[in-house]
């Protein structure tokens, strides 16, 4: 317990930066990253990714590695400017920079492949790295998220073969899953409980410890790094099972010609009544990690039909989405071979940056499969980014719409995203007279058609 920690974040997205400078209030750390414009734009105190306040990333910001500046480097007032520098966050894609730490956290995103097969190139990746400078008596903690056995059976052996040296003799492991939320400024990485693990019951007080240290939710120390490994992908498999409930219902609802959301606040009188609603599932998280279980499950001889199933359904709701505005419009005799649709959002949630595996590109693919013309507004998005991933313009300045539109007015407006700066448009100054308002959300008073 009184180990002078000394941190290396490899990792500095969505996950690895927020925490770091969590960290960095009362250790030193070093922030590693293979991109090197990630790194200058970090170092200039600016956070792309917006989960950073500007302020809190300029304050514990060092100009030098941490784990070698003396305080009268940094230009402190000290009356011993020979003791090193305790606290405080440096961000560097030099390996070199993070030789000196003792502890190792991961945190590189764990994606899918086309076919929705588990991933884990960037964790074999993060693991060579990190075992090119392994120490006896480092911890290395990982925050991706796995399915159970990742950690010690996929990772450690790629740490043990870069380091040479021995899994619980020589260093050791942790799983403490990461639970950020992308966008929101109220639930930020102190405020939410963690589950932390160790390879040895003793490592897992220690890591528990580090962690509490920081976490003012408190932390939850699980028995086994498989059990936290399970804890963290069944989250969110537990929500997209739900989600995919009440999307049905809303496929089910639109038949029948039945409003879904007024059906779900009548039936949400009811005290233990879960509150989802119908919508694109898509994000980093929700939208990936039920993958990482149902193939655990499949390599362990069992088909996980449910999961399965509500990925389906889940990803079926672009599509559908696409039709349901379509029939709106031909319902109110407009053209669709020679129609015009304002898109309004492309992020995968509101008030957010992140683009990962949104599923607004399936809305806006869907239509132009009808050979709509559909021109996408919104402004967390980077436009560069949206054309980079998936091909779509997007603008992000809403006085360039405004301009389009006054030359010619657009037959249906679609919100896909329910950013706040879209809760103040006058959506009839873009409408044609007779024109659809569709709203994926549910958040518009005043639509013509809603999921």
């Amino acid at each position: 317990m009184n180990k002078k920690f000394k941190i290396g974040i490899i990792g500095l997205g969505y996950v690895g930066l927020p925490l770091s400078c969590l960290f960095a209030t009362k250790y030193p750390v070093v922030g590693f990253d293979i991109n090197e414009e990630r790194i200058s734009e970090l170092n200039n105190g600016k956070d792309s990714t917006l989960e950073v306040e500007e302020d809190l990333l300029q304050r514990v910001l060092l100009k030098g590695n941490p784990f070698h500046l003396r305080n009268s480097e940094k230009n402190f007032e000290s009356e011993t400017p020979t003791v090193a520098i305790e606290q405080g966050l440096y961000c560097s894609s030099n390996i070199e920079d993070i030789q000196d730490a003792n502890i190792y956290i991961v945190t590189v995103p764990t994606p899918v492949d086309k076919y929705n097969r588990p991933d884990l190139t960037p964790l074999y990746k993060a693991s060579a790295t990190v075992g090119q400078v392994l120490k006896k008596g480092d911890i290395v903690v990982y925050e991706s998220t796995v399915y159970p056995g990742v950690t010690e059976e996929e990772c450690v052996p790629v740490l043990e073969k870069a380091s040479g040296l021995k899994f619980n003799e020589d260093f050791f492991a942790g799983y403490s899953p990461e639970r950020i939320n992308p966008g929101d400024k109220e639930h930020t990485v102190e405020k939410i409980l963690k589950v932390t693990s160790g390879s040895t019951p003793e490592v897992g007080v220690l890591i528990d410890h580090l962690y509490k240290s920081v976490i003012t939710a408190g932390t939850h120390l699980a028995p086994t790094i498989k059990i936290a490994e399970a804890s963290k992908v069944i989250e969110n498999s537990q929500r997209d099972i739900n989600i995919a409930f009440v999307n049905e219902l809303a496929k089910i609802f639109n038949l029948l010609d039945i409003d879904t959301h007024a059906v779900l606040d009548a039936a949400g009188t009811k005290w233990n009544f879960l509150p989802f609603k119908p919508g694109l599932v898509g994000g980093h998280c929700i939208g990936v990690d039920p993958f990482y279980l149902a193939q655990k499950a499949q390599d362990m001889g069992y088909y996980s039909e449910l999961i399965l199933t509500a990925r389906r359904l889940n990803d079926s709701m672009g599509e559908f989405v696409a039709s349901q505005v379509v029939k709106t419009m031909i319902k109110k005799g407009i053209n669709i071979s020679k129609a015009k649709v304002l898109n309004l959002g492309i992020t995968f949630k509101e008030n957010c940056p992140d683009v990962r595996n949104t599923k607004a590109v399936d809305v806006i693919k869907g239509l132009e499969d009808y050979n709509i013309e559909v021109t996408t507004y919104d402004p967390w998005a980077n436009p560069a980014e949206v054309m980079h991933e998936y091909g779509v313009k997007s603008d992000s300045d809403i006085d360039q719409v405004r301009i389009a539109s006054e030359i010619e007015k657009y037959d249906a407006i679609v919100l896909t995203v329910a950013h706040n700066e879209f809760l103040g448009l006058d959506l009839y100054e873009f409408l044609k007279e007779g024109g659809v308002i569709y709203d994926v959300k549910g958040i518009l008073k005043e639509v013509d058609n809603r999921l």
